[in-house]
């Protein structure tokens, strides 16, 4: 069905400080792409009707470890650092395997399609048979986004290091043989697991591509202090990956960005850095609160993140309900001019905020993808009535994280 309209009870930020609402609106639906969100029942065109259902933007998750879904929700109880030694690094090593892989991005795919997530930014694994095969599975289910095969060379477990010019080289075979809607992206895991040499090849190899880049940055004081060690003619960690051409000279990913200085933060405004804000990874692994008002300030390009499996849930709703929890703490107890985020600022920031990093994602207005969710709000079972549209989806946050939707749409394509 190339044209349509949706009916229903919209709500979407257009901007960050407020919701904007329509009950009983049609939004028209031309090739994917969409027409107009108006009150008035559009003539000629076939109506799907979802009267009485609250109907938001698809969310976009710019940073989690699809390799890691398989053990979400256990090993709370470590450090960053600890917990990738122990428990990360092992499970990673298993998509070696072309068959456990399969079983556990099946699994992975599965989940995330009945959630509100429309967008993503995956990583993988070192291995890039198993990193095409989550490419193809993430693509047949109808998603659209990156994945990347990651790199690391140097203080990994010899059972999931690469020698250097391997690493080069199955990256290129990476980019040459991924197709469909999930595209590739440069991923070094982050400065510690990569050498020098590794780094500034993969800086060459994303400039000559036009390929973006993901990483970790700042999520923990005890790597920050680790890059500091290896890296020690640098600036700071931002400015160890600029060093390197993988900060902004192509669209950069940077995920948590929990302990930046003041000229941290400036650089990654300035090269147009989006930040993947982890509130619930960064509370599990006792990393931090990032300091998203800051960001927003300043300019810092800023949208939400599962990043599975130091986060213990797929849905963004969850992340949208810690990122403004974190934030409340942060302006309480560290710093009483950082503001703490509205429901509002985390909404946008899960849709229109995040999905530009995609394109024109993320919103209700006209020319935009029309990624779109419905929601099913009888799973609250609430015996209040007479709710405005934003409280009903603020209700819904809270009370139904991790339920299904009740459909989801992709590109205007019906996934779920």
């Amino acid at each position: 069905m190339a044209s349509y309209a949706i009916k229903g009870d919209f709500i979407w930020t257009e901007e960050p400080s407020r919701f904007r609402t329509m009950r009983n609106g049609y939004l028209v639906v031309d090739n994917g792409v969409i027409e107009s969100l108006t009150e008035e029942c559009p003539e000629n065109y076939d109506i799907i009707d979802y009267s009485g259902h609250l109907i938001i933007p698809g969310l976009s998750d710019l940073h989690l470890h699809a390799p890691q879904y398989a053990y979400m929700g256990l090993y709370m109880d470590e450090e960053l650092l600890a917990w990738l030694e122990k428990h990360t690094f092992p499970e990673e090593a298993k998509y070696g395997n072309i068959g456990y892989a399969e079983k556990a991005y099946t699994a992975f795919v599965k989940d995330l399609l009945s959630g509100p997530t429309t967008r993503l930014s995956a990583f993988g694994t070192i291995h890039t048979d198993s990193t095409l095969l989550l490419m193809r599975l993430l693509d047949e289910a109808g998603f659209y986004g990156f994945a990347g095969k990651v790199n690391m060379d140097r203080n990994s477990p010899d059972y999931l290091s690469e020698d250097t010019d391997v690493s080069i080289s199955e990256t290129i075979r990476f980019l040459d043989s991924a197709e469909g809607n999930i595209k590739p992206i440069i991923t070094p895991r982050f400065i510690p697991s990569c050498s020098d040499k590794l780094l500034r090849k993969l800086g060459i190899i994303a400039k000559e591509r036009n390929l973006p880049v993901q990483s970790h940055l700042d999520e923990n004081l005890s790597e920050v202090e680790w890059v500091k060690e290896l890296c020690p003619w640098s600036t700071s960690y931002s400015d160890a990956y600029d060093h390197f051409g993988l900060l902004g000279n192509t669209p950069t990913i940077m995920a948590h960005v929990v302990w930046p200085s003041d000229d941290e933060i400036a650089l990654l405004s300035e090269r147009d850095v989006f930040v993947a804000h982890a509130p619930s990874s960064n509370t599990n692994l006792s990393s931090g609160i990032a300091p998203v008002r800051k960001f927003m300030k300043n300019g810092v390009k800023t949208g939400l993140a599962t990043d599975v499996s130091g986060g213990s849930s797929l849905s963004l709703f969850r992340v949208i309900q810690d990122a403004i929890g974190v934030s409340k703490l942060r302006w309480r107890i560290k710093d009483d001019s950082d503001s703490p985020l509205t429901t509002s600022e985390a909404f946008f920031l899960a849709s229109k905020g995040g999905g530009a990093f995609f394109g024109k994602v993320g919103s209700f207005e006209a020319g935009f993808d029309a990624d779109f969710s419905v929601l099913d709000e009888s799973l609250i079972n609430t015996p209040l009535d007479g709710l405005s549209v934003s409280e009903r989806l603020e209700m819904y946050i809270y009370r139904a994280a991790d339920k299904p939707v009740f459909a989801k749409y992709i590109k205007g394509k019906k996934v779920h």
